[in-house]
């Protein structure tokens, strides 16, 4: 059996505003809860019309403080354009408030194009290479240690649990190097996992936060109660990420929105490319798809995706999923 947990864009559909997008993510988490999903995590993502959760930290706290027990985190953190100081005190202090309930995902990602990575550091270039030094500076910050002379506060007896999101092998070596847990983003890039993967488990170092090498995988899921019903919601997100790859509208559209869209060959090739990265169907067919990808990744955590044009369509996804795979 799997455990499920959900990543969370906090996606804004055709039709809709940001703060009903987000109405949408403070209902999903409390249902999540409720369903027995593990963990709830909100992505970041800027400069991006169709998406509003552009701040995981102000986000996490509401969601934190509306749950009691579902655990909640970041999925991505932008560390390269941020102060690994800055982000270990917001995740301290969230951590003094939701004890044993935190996690900090954090990610290689530059956060967008060039204008917006620069709007991000405030007009600094900075370079993706300073990565693995922010990661150490990030871990000893978090565990008391002063770096520079300068100590991140709250001090607590805890820390969040530290995850590396990566899609490459280069990402899992560096999670296994610095003895973080691994998330592999299958939603991303399902190429590399399974060598990903090979390579963090053995090349794993232990740290007396991280004894043990640990990791789940992302995917994108859509579940419905008949195959031609799951076919005909997912059209909306593959139209969504179709649009989004391309440039064009980032807002989730509607079946008869994605079912206009003017295709061309190469469109279709997209699409077909980007089904590598989902899973489609029934509850019995989704979780059949899971267990196969488990054995693949040997792993036993999946964080589920699911961008729907109706609110109701995606709950219930995660409804019959949570049926199929939890109850």
């Amino acid at each position: 059996m799997v455990r499920l947990s959900i990543l969370e864009q906090s996606a804004i559909s055709a039709g809709e505003t940001a703060e009903m997008a987000l109405q949408h993510t403070l209902s999903l988490v409390m249902e999540a809860e409720q369903l027995g999903f593990h963990r709830f995590w909100v992505a970041e993502h800027h400069n991006t019309a169709g998406l509003a959760g552009s701040s995981p930290e102000v986000i996490m706290s509401h969601l934190a403080a509306v749950t009691k027990t579902i655990k909640v985190g970041s999925g991505a953190l932008l560390l390269p354009q941020y102060s690994p100081l800055k982000i270990a005190e917001n995740f301290l202090t969230l951590e003094a408030m939701f004890p044993g309930r935190v996690d900090l995902g954090i990610g290689r990602s530059p956060g967008g194009d060039a204008a917006t990575r620069l709007a991000l550091t405030d007009g600094l270039r900075k370079s993706l290479s300073e990565f693995p030094r922010q990661v150490d500076e990030l871990k000893r910050y978090l565990g008391n240690d002063p770096v520079h002379k300068v100590t991140a506060f709250p001090s607590i007896d805890r820390q969040p649990q530290v995850w590396l999101l990566g899609t490459s092998v280069k990402g899992a070596k560096l999670a296994a190097e610095k003895g973080l847990a691994f998330t592999f983003g299958h939603f991303l890039y399902p190429a590399a996992g399974k060598q990903a993967i090979s390579t963090y488990k053995a090349e794993f170092r232990a740290t007396p936060y991280q004894k043990k090498p640990q990791h789940m995988v992302c995917v994108f899921v859509v579940c419905a109660k008949t195959e031609e019903q799951a076919e005909k919601l997912a059209l909306s997100q593959d139209i969504w990420l179709l649009r989004v790859e391309k440039g064009e509208n980032s807002r989730i559209p509607s079946y008869s929105e994605a079912v206009q869209y003017p295709l061309s060959v190469r469109d279709r090739e997209k699409i077909s490319h980007n089904r590598s990265r989902m899973i489609i169907g029934t509850p019995k067919k989704v979780k059949a798809e899971l267990n196969a990808l488990s054995q693949r990744y040997e792993c036993n955590e999946f964080l589920i995706l699911t961008n729907l044009h109706r609110f109701e369509d995606k709950l219930q996804s995660f409804q019959l999923l949570a049926k199929e795979l939890i109850s």
